[in-house]
């Protein structure tokens, strides 16, 4: 059974951040700025693409975008034929700056598809994990895409899992986007294919408090944000990115790299500091910083049918 021709589903997915210092491809963040897509299922093969926002001139328009092969990878894993596709995007997640842009395109295709298969395949937030992973070719960005909130991601036997916490009403997020992109390739590319028993022993004891900070303690931050293996050795990439980090953290301030950078998050303890910790951020480097002051994801990312007439 094909989908609906002239069935219409829209899509909303947040952005994300994921390592959040020492949680090296294992933590995400969803925060609250969005990616929105409208898909509706035409006969045919038509493909019709219209995207705004950040990216747009970048943003194929044919099939290789990657919203239409996230959505044509799940209908081939369901044995079922792709209907022509018209997409309009408004894209709301910074591209190319560390907050789960891609992943926000797999998430978006990968719900769109379950909203147009609805009534002929359902599909499972396990099946919805499973697809957008083996698209994303790691669970750190699209499980808190598709869930919301803090997500622990891991693959095991039954292949990826993940496990949605709670934040602490406390904590404050602010995102500092530099003009610049970087290479989530590149940044991969400068870590050492080994570390030392000392750092990962750090990094393992940041991880564990780190949770801890998140949901009970945010006093905690500043410690449980320290991280020994992979920031530091992308420094060289995006020295900007790194010189942030240090002057946030001399400063107080749980400041990391988000993603894989250039952006910086800072976890405040409290909306009040966000506003200094920008201030801090114009004042130490020759970059403009734009200040996103943002609130954690809960609900994670959304498909709903259109009712005919609607908009």
């Amino acid at each position: 059974m094909a989908a609906v021709e002239g069935r219409t589903v829209q899509v909303q997915v947040p952005a994300t951040s994921a390592n959040l210092g020492p949680g090296f491809d294992t933590l995400g963040l969803a925060l609250s700025v969005y990616d929105e897509l409208t898909v509706t299922a035409l006969d045919g093969d038509r493909l019709e693409i219209d995207v705004s926002g950040s990216g747009a001139d970048e943003i194929a328009r044919d099939e290789s975008n990657l919203v239409v092969r996230s959505i044509e990878h799940v209908y081939k894993s369901v044995d079922r034929e792709m209907p022509g596709l018209r997409i309009t995007a408004r894209n709301g997640v910074p591209h190319g700056r560390g907050l789960g842009s891609s992943g926000a395109a797999v998430t978006a295709g990968v719900l769109a598809a379950k909203g147009l298969l609805a009534g002929d395949v359902e599909l499972s937030d396990a099946d919805l994990l499973r697809l957008a992973t083996e698209l994303e070719g790691h669970p750190d960005n699209v499980a808190p895409a598709l869930f919301g909130g803090l997500t622990i991601a891991w693959t095991g036997e039954n292949g990826p899992q993940h496990k949605k916490l709670l934040v602490h009403r406390g904590v404050a997020p602010l995102v500092l986007v530099p003009e610049r992109t970087m290479s989530t390739t590149l940044a991969r590319s400068l870590q050492p294919p080994q570390v030392s028993r000392e750092d990962a022993v750090f990094n393992v004891s940041r991880t564990a408090l780190l949770i801890a900070a998140l949901m009970q303690s945010p006093e905690l931050l500043l410690d449980a944000t320290a991280d020994r293996l992979h920031q530091d050795y992308r420094a060289e990439a995006m020295p900007e990115t790194h010189a942030l980090v240090q002057a946030l953290r001399s400063a107080g301030f749980a400041a990391v790299v988000s993603g894989a950078g250039p952006s910086v998050l800072v976890l405040c303890d409290g909306p009040g500091g966000r506003q200094e910790a920008k201030e801090l951020a114009d004042s130490v480097t020759d970059t403009p910083w734009e200040g996103l002051m943002l609130a954690v994801d809960v609900r994670g990312g959304t498909v709903r049918e259109r009712a005919e007439g609607s908009t």
